[in-house]
């Protein structure tokens, strides 16, 4: 690495504190083991999620991760796969995974930002609010799977209905 990266290295401020402040201003559950790590517990509709987020300063990466408060069984995780790929291609920034040592269902995405003099607190909401949203729009479709039995086209167009009006 030459003097002038480390140089810009040290300068970027760490995105993790803007992290921190939004965790703390929705009365988020945190915990920040190091520099480089936070994880966020958000109460969701369907479960509670685990966000984390690593900064690289290496490379100027921050990646995002927000799992499921559910694991999926070896024996569903073949059916899990085309749902995935269903899920994805529906997705504009982002995508879901499965963790694989511990089963759970995970949104997932980097933020790049070799170049920029620092990221916005309005970019690091926008991030949260997607993988918090995604995975609540798409939690039911896991379930659908997993514990319903419905195939990935099933359980898809069982969770993406969208309801009209007051019962």
């Amino acid at each position: 690495m030459t003097a002038l990266s480390k140089e810009y290295e040290r300068s970027f401020p760490n995105p993790l504190d803007m992290i921190e402040h939004i965790a703390a201003s929705n009365d988020w559950l945190f915990e920040r083991p190091s520099e480089q790590d936070i994880a966020v517990e958000v109460t969701g509709h369907w479960c509670d999620y685990r966000m984390f987020v690593s900064w690289h300063a290496d490379v100027n990466v921050l990646l995002f991760a927000c799992a499921f408060d559910m694991r999926v069984p070896d024996k569903k995780s073949e059916s899990i796969h085309p749902l995935l790929a269903i899920i994805n291609e529906r997705l504009l920034v982002g995508h879901f995974d499965l963790w694989s040592d511990d089963g759970l269902p995970v949104f997932r995405h980097a933020l790049l930002l070799r170049g920029a003099a620092s990221v916005s607190r309005e970019q690091l909401e926008d991030i949260v609010d997607i993988a918090f949203a995604e995975s609540e729009r798409y939690y039911p479709a896991f379930q659908f799977v997993i514990w319903g039995g419905k195939s990935p086209e099933e359980a898809m167009a069982a969770a993406i209905l969208e309801t009209e009006g007051e019962a």
